[in-house]
Parts: C-alpha cells; sequence; structure tokens
C-alpha cells in the first residue's frame, strides 16, 4: 500500500515539475531605437538564422556565445542566451525558443535587443559584448501589492535580507574565473515561520572581478527599489539578482563548468531498475520526511499563536511576524550569561548579544516574578511595533516562550544619556586631582609605580564628555521624537517618563526615546486623561500628573524641560550630591540665575568655553518655558522645534516662575497614600 502511495506521490511530482517547468514567464525586453537594419538586409537573414537555432544549444548549456555574419564584421551578429542557474535543460531550451521568438516580433528592425524571462535572458547585438561587464540597460521590479514590514530599513528583517544577499553575492563572484558558473541561492527565516529566499547570478563569460563589481551595483539598486517589499529583483545584461518571500528557485549542485558539457556518459552505465530502486527510495524518505516536517512546523506556528492570542488578544495578528524563538535569543546572549549582562532594573535583566546575523541586540528580560512588568512587557510590545521615527529606540522582536517574556532592541553602543551626564563630573575632579598628585611627586622626584601612573592615563582616554553642539543635536532629537509621538504618527502617545536613562545613544550620538512600558495611547481629539497609577520618575512629573493623575502632551513637555536643564547644567533634578549647591533643587537654582541675568553660569563647567552663547541661551529659556507651574501656558512640542530651529525669528514669551516649589513642598506620603510612585527605570543598556 505504501509502495503505491510512494509511486502516486512521485507520479505526482514528476507531472508538476514538468508543467511548471515549461511555463515560462515574460518580464521584460530592450530594444535599440537608433541601431536599425534595413528590410531584406544580410543583417536580417543572418538574424533569421541566428535566432531559432540558439535553442538547440540549450539542450547541454545554460550559457552559450555565438557569432554569425561575414568575416568584415559590419554586418555580425554577436548573439548570448543565460538559463537561470537552477532551472533544467528542458526549461532552459523552452526558454529560449520562447524568447527568440518573442524578441523578433517586439523588436523587429533592432541591431541591438534583449529580453528577460524569469527563467533566462537572450540579447543579441551588432558590437561584440562577450566577457564585458554591461549594466544598461536594466529593469526593476517589485511585488507592488504586499509591504512585508519586516524588511523595512532598520529593521532585523532588512539586515537579514541584506547580510543573506551579500552572502550570495560573495559565493556567486568567487565561484571561479571566466567560464565557470556564477551562481547562487541563500535562504534564511527571520521570524517564525517567515522566510527569505534570494538568488544572484552572472554571465559565466565575466571574471570574478567584474562578477562582484556588477553584483555589487545591484545591491545599491536592491536598496533603492525593493526592500521593504516581500519581493524584488533587478536584472542587468551581465547579472540578476532576485528576492522573494516564496521558495521560488530549485536547490541544485551547481556544476563547475557553465556550458556543463563535460559530463561524462558514465553515468548511462547505471540500469534502469536500480535507477527505479533509488527513485522509490529517496521518494519514500521524502515523503516521510516531508509530512514530519509539515506536522511539526503546523504544531509550532499554533502553539506560537495561541500564545500570542492569550497574551495579546486580537492585536496579535499584528506583532506576529516579531516573534523570536528561545533558543535564538539564548545563542545570541551566550544563554543569558553574567559576562553578557550590561544592567538591571525593575523590570528584570538586561543582556547584550549578537545574532547569527551579526546584529547587535539588547535583550530585556523579564523577571518571572514581576507582575507589573508583564503589563508594561504587553504595552511596549503592542506600542512600538506601530511606532518608527530614527529618534525612537527600534524594537527588533519579542519571545513569549517557557515562561520567559523578553524584549529584543537594536544594541545602542554608547548606551543612555544619564551615563554621560551625571557622574562624570566627579569622575573628572578625582582624575584632575590624580593628574595634579602625580605632577606634584613629580616635583619633588619621588617616583610613582609605573602602573599607577598607566591606569590615570587609560581612565582619562577612556571617559567620554559631551561637547555642545552634542548635548544640542540630543536635545533637538529628542524633541522631533517626542513630536512625533504626539503628533505625527498613527498614535497619539503620552510617553509619562521623559527621563535621561530612558535616551540611548547611538554609534553617532544621535538619541532613541526608548521604555515604552508606561506609555498611554490617546485620541487624537483628546487633550489630557486621568489616572489612579501614577507611574514614572519623581523629580520629573509635572505637578498636575503627580498630585491628580493628570496627564497630557504638556505632562512630557514639562519632563523635557526638566531633562533640558541637566543637559545644560550636568546636574541631575534630584541629586542629593548637589544640594549644597542648590538646597531648593536645579529648577529654582536655574530660576534664581536667570532672573539674576547670569543664565550662563549654570552651564557645566566640563564644556569651559566650547559653547554657542546663543544656543545655550535659548535652551535655557526653552526650558523655563517648559517647566511652569501652569500646564495651559506650556509651549508644545511644535513650538519647541521652532524655537530650538533657530531659522526663523521666533519672539519667545517671557517664563513664568517654574513649578519647583510646588514640587519641592509636596508632601511624597501624602502622594503615596492614593496613588503608587513607580521609580522603575526599565532601558538602562551600555556598553561593557
Amino acid at each position: 500500500m505504501w509502495l503505491l502511495v510512494c509511486l502516486y506521490f512521485l507520479g505526482f511530482l514528476f507531472n508538476f515539475s514538468i508543467t511548471d517547468a515549461t511555463e515560462i514567464h515574460y518580464l521584460n525586453h530592450s530594444c535599440s531605437s537608433n541601431k536599425t537594419f534595413a528590410p531584406n538586409s544580410a543583417y536580417e537573414s543572418n538574424l533569421r538564422t541566428l535566432l531559432p537555432s540558439l535553442s538547440s544549444h540549450a539542450t547541454t548549456a545554460q550559457f552559450f556565445n555565438t557569432t554569425s555574419g561575414g568575416g568584415d564584421g559590419k554586418e555580425t551578429i554577436y548573439a548570448s542566451f543565460m538559463c537561470r542557474g537552477d532551472v533544467t535543460n528542458h526549461t532552459c531550451q523552452e526558454c529560449i525558443r520562447t524568447a527568440a521568438q518573442k524578441i523578433s516580433q517586439v523588436c523587429p528592425n533592432s541591431k541591438e535587443a534583449l529580453i528577460w524571462y524569469h527563467e533566462c535572458l537572450v540579447r543579441y547585438s551588432n558590437r561584440c559584448f562577450f566577457s564585458s561587464l554591461e549594466e544598461w540597460p536594466r529593469f526593476n521590479f517589485i511585488d507592488y501589492n504586499v509591504t512585508n514590514s519586516t524588511n523595512e530599513k532598520g529593521s532585523y528583517g532588512f539586515w537579514l535580507l541584506s547580510k543573506t544577499l551579500s552572502d550570495a553575492v560573495g559565493e556567486a563572484a568567487n565561484a571561479g574565473p571566466a567560464g565557470t558558473m556564477k551562481f547562487a541561492t541563500k535562504n534564511a527565516t527571520v521570524f517564525g515561520s517567515q522566510e527569505i529566499h534570494t538568488l544572484v547570478q552572472c554571465t559565466p563569460d565575466l571574471s570574478s572581478e567584474d562578477c562582484s563589481e556588477c553584483l555589487g551595483d545591484i545591491m545599491k539598486d536592491i536598496s533603492l527599489c525593493c526592500l521593504g517589499r516581500i519581493g524584488g529583483m533587478v536584472l542587468y545584461p551581465s547579472c540578476t539578482l532576485m528576492f522573494g518571500s516564496r521558495h521560488f528557485y530549485r536547490d541544485v549542485i551547481v556544476a563547475s563548468n557553465a556550458t556543463q558539457e563535460s559530463l561524462t556518459s558514465g553515468n548511462k552505465m547505471i540500469s534502469a531498475g536500480g535507477i527505479v530502486t533509488v527513485v522509490i527510495f529517496l521518494g519514500f524518505t521524502m515523503l516521510i520526511s516531508f509530512h514530519c516536517y509539515f506536522l511539526w512546523r503546523r504544531a509550532r506556528k499554533r502553539k506560537y499563536k495561541v500564545l500570542l492570542k492569550e497574551n495579546f488578544g486580537q492585536e496579535s495578528v499584528t506583532i506576529e511576524g516579531l516573534q523570536f524563538d528561545l533558543v535564538t535569543i539564548q545563542a545570541a546572549t551566550n544563554n543569558f550569561s553574567n559576562e553578557n549582562k550590561i544592567g538591571k532594573g525593575g523590570f528584570g535583566e538586561v543582556y547584550k548579544g549578537i545574532l547569527s546575523c551579526g546584529l547587535h541586540i539588547a535583550v530585556k528580560r523579564l523577571s518571572q516574578s514581576s507582575t507589573q512588568g508583564s503589563i508594561e512587557f504587553k504595552n511596549e510590545v503592542l506600542l512600538i511595533a506601530k511606532l518608527q521615527h530614527r529618534n525612537l529606540v527600534e524594537l527588533i522582536g519579542f519571545c513569549l516562550e517557557a515562561q520567559e517574556k523578553i524584549l529584543v532592541y537594536k544594541f545602542m553602543h554608547n548606551g543612555s544619556l544619564d551615563k554621560f551626564l551625571f557622574g562624570l563630573m566627579l569622575h573628572l575632579t578625582l582624575l584632575k586631582f590624580s593628574i595634579s598628585f602625580i605632577q606634584y611627586m613629580r616635583l619633588l622626584n619621588i617616583c610613582l609605580p609605573t602602573f599607577l601612573i598607566h591606569l590615570v592615563n587609560i581612565a582619562g582616554h577612556q571617559q567620554k564628555m559631551l561637547s555642545w553642539s552634542q548635548r544640542f543635536k540630543i536635545i533637538e532629537g529628542i524633541a522631533r521624537g517626542i513630536l512625533y509621538l504626539h503628533e505625527h504618527s498613527r498614535l497619539k502617545v503620552i510617553h509619562r517618563d521623559i527621563k535621561p536613562s530612558n535616551i540611548l545613544l547611538d554609534e553617532n550620538m544621535n538619541p532613541k526615546i526608548s521604555d515604552f512600558g508606561m506609555a498611554r495611547i490617546m485620541e487624537i481629539d483628546q487633550d489630557r486623561a486621568k489616572t489612579r497609577r501614577i507611574v514614572g520618575t519623581y523629580g520629573y512629573m509635572s505637578p498636575e500628573y503627580a498630585m491628580f493623575g493628570q496627564f497630557s502632551e504638556k505632562s512630557d513637555v514639562f519632563s523635557f524641560g526638566v531633562m533640558i536643564l541637566e543637559i545644560i547644567t550636568g546636574k541631575k533634578n534630584t541629586s542629593s550630591r548637589e544640594s549644597r549647591y542648590m538646597p531648593n533643587g536645579l529648577m529654582s537654582y536655574v530660576w534664581r540665575k536667570w532672573m539674576d541675568k547670569t543664565p550662563l553660569s549654570i552651564l557645566d563647567p566640563l564644556l569651559e568655553e566650547n559653547y554657542s552663547r546663543v544656543e545655550v541661551i535659548r535652551c535655557i529659556h526653552i526650558s523655563l518655558l517648559c517647566v511652569q507651574e501652569n500646564k495651559n501656558i506650556r509651549p508644545t512640542i511644535a513650538d519647541i522645534v521652532s524655537y530650538l530651529d533657530g531659522r526663523h525669528t521666533i519672539e519667545f514669551p517671557f517664563p513664568q516662575e517654574p513649578a519647583y516649589l510646588l514640587l519641592d513642598k509636596m508632601d511624597t506620603k501624602i502622594v503615596s497614600k492614593h496613588y503608587s510612585i513607580n521609580e522603575m527605570s526599565v532601558s538602562t543598556f551600555y556598553a561593557r
């Protein structure tokens, strides 16, 4: 019974493969309009003889160059065909025959023409193009119907697609010298069951260097036209590149000889009975394997969907493509080793890691005992998946498996902003003291151990300091990120926890707003909302939010104003270490200097004289407008972005007294009776 089933299955596969192979798919063509031949000319006669003969060579070769015409070279025709490296000889021959007929119809009088099919290309010209790298004419094709968010620029899918294409390009270009088949296919899994399949190919008469250059130029075109789509291709005369989410090519072992004419006839000695036995055995094995794989894949997919539905409800459909396997995360973080741990918060622990594609990631692992963290986990996944901006942290994916709740972000090598602002003064003070001490010892001719001097030098070189231009760039970037959240995204989002530790810095010191676990979505026309559960960090909360639970865009503006002051001064708003110099807090200190008309005296002394006086005063003015007690007279974030721009003359309103008097006198014990103040800081990613 099983044998009959196998034979039936093999017959079905055979019929399917033949049917599929003979289905030829036309793509595009190009005809020369400035190079034509006259009717009944020698060129036309040679072309009519040459084109029909091409398909006869496709029975044994998938690439072929030939010439036809007189010896004077005036009416000589140079022709070539190339079949895709994975198609059968039968498909190749059918494609060349169809293409030769089609090209004579669509380019009836052209001396130079090229036609692309999905399975082959045919071209001819009155000039010799053999072994030459040619990139024109070219043809781009993308799937316009379906966009694939996992391939959007900057995403994990984008990284993986680029990496997979690069691997395929390298394999094809390094296949061998001119005359060898330059063809490669690669595939990779993005998330769960989503896959990427790629195919690249050069004409075999190109050198490895020319093939690499041709495919490299195609990669540039792909990044401009096709990434972010579910499939696409770019076709040059000398090379092609295709990618898609379905397995569109056959898995074959590429022969080293492009013409494949060196195959020996020894295979003819195999008996027909032996072939039948091998085919039946392989077919039976393949059937069982395919069936088992199908059952395993379906069970795993069903399990993932059930987990997502339990945790995210109807929203699970929109985030299904972002789910990681736990095994992938464990491999990336060396099984959550202590060496990879880079931070810890109320949420849980943070690890750095590297995915198999080479992408550096930061992994936030929810503590299994944290019930509150679970709520924020769901909130963050659902929210960030719908938000994309250059000044927001990039969520690559998440993991829900074996009691684990994990968030995966792109790793920020420069860590969080607070590491640059706070503690730096103490570090540099100690450093300067150490240097002065060493110099004093040298004056007294007292020798110090070499290792001590070496340690001081290392500490001085490793400690980074933010210049004023970097600080101003960070302020502008954060403002644009908040503007996106409040006004430009599909959702109106109030972050509710804007502070330096939730601002991450990439390798170019661009700020990224992170930690959306406490964020809330509001209706577009809604100007405020109220909650009995106060979350965020004391010192950055607006008075109306801290006391009455009322939050709006203006509560984020207040937090942003406090943070601007911290960036300018290098001092923490709620630091006990600064209490001797600022007994009433940072806002009181800045307001006093502003009223005394000495605002520049608040500037971080580490900057010395390297700053723009106009920009500093403008930022102080903006920050004081942001921290006014009355939320109705605080500027909107759109106003703040305009103020920071500086290209237009805008008259700033004069700030009223900050809300520090109210905040400093507020009894936190009374507030605690009615609300809970959550000072949890989650997004603390920094390089070790």
